[in-house]
């Protein structure tokens, strides 16, 4: 049996939001994925999203929160394949995402991350139970693996964003400059590691509700 791929349509900021809010119901919440590999811009695509559904109040939650902290990993292999799909905290991950499903509770406290430290931080994005419309992103919202598809079962759609690699491997190579890398260990990281990450989660993408053709 052959898998239909799921439609393709441009990374349109107005026209994003205007899919959301068509799936609203009532008021029940809405939770969006969105995924891609890394380097694709789903950070940035998402911040688009989020100013255009304004006024609706929207909830941007990443996955990148839940990357395992460096005291954890130091001194591993993990340490060198940072950013693969064992280096995050899936089982917490998920759970996060059951909670905010469920919507039961006033307020819940989401980790987010800082690239400038390449560490998680616990707690630091309130998602109040008025917040209609709640966005998660990262690289394995697809994954096959329990914890992932745990995940994905409690979000209302996951979007692929895919995006040309060249472009990709630049702006990855780039953004490890920009935050300490060496140009040469930048482009081993980018092509390496990365580019590791990169197949594996693209084999994902027939998975997603709609693609994103990026930029």
């Amino acid at each position: 049996m052959t898998t239909q791929s799921p439609p393709t349509v441009s990374a349109e900021p107005a026209e994003l939001a205007a899919r959301i809010l068509a799936q609203l119901n009532g008021d029940d919440r809405f939770i969006l994925g969105l995924t891609g590999p890394p380097g694709t811009g789903k950070s940035t695509v998402v911040t688009a999203i989020a100013e255009a559904l304004h006024p609706h109040r929207v909830a941007v939650v990443p996955m990148d929160g839940f990357h395992l902290a460096n005291t954890v990993i130091r001194g591993t292999a993990l340490q060198q394949r940072k950013g693969a799909i064992d280096t995050f905290d899936a089982a917490g991950y998920a759970h996060l995402i059951r909670r905010l499903h469920q919507r039961d509770e006033a307020v819940v406290y989401a980790p987010s991350y800082v690239r400038a430290m390449e560490e998680p931080i616990a707690a630091s994005i309130a998602v109040p139970k008025d917040v209609q419309i709640v966005i998660t992103e990262g690289n394995y919202l697809l994954s096959s693996e329990p914890e992932w598809e745990a995940a994905r079962a409690a979000m209302d759609q996951v979007w692929y964003l895919d995006t040309p690699d060249h472009l990709r491997l630049e702006r990855l190579t780039n953004r490890h400059i920009d935050f300490g890398k060496t140009a040469e260990r930048a482009a081993a990281w980018a092509s390496g590691t990365d580019e590791n990450n990169a197949r594996a989660i693209a084999q994902t993408r027939d998975r997603a509700d709609l693609v994103l053709q990026g930029t």
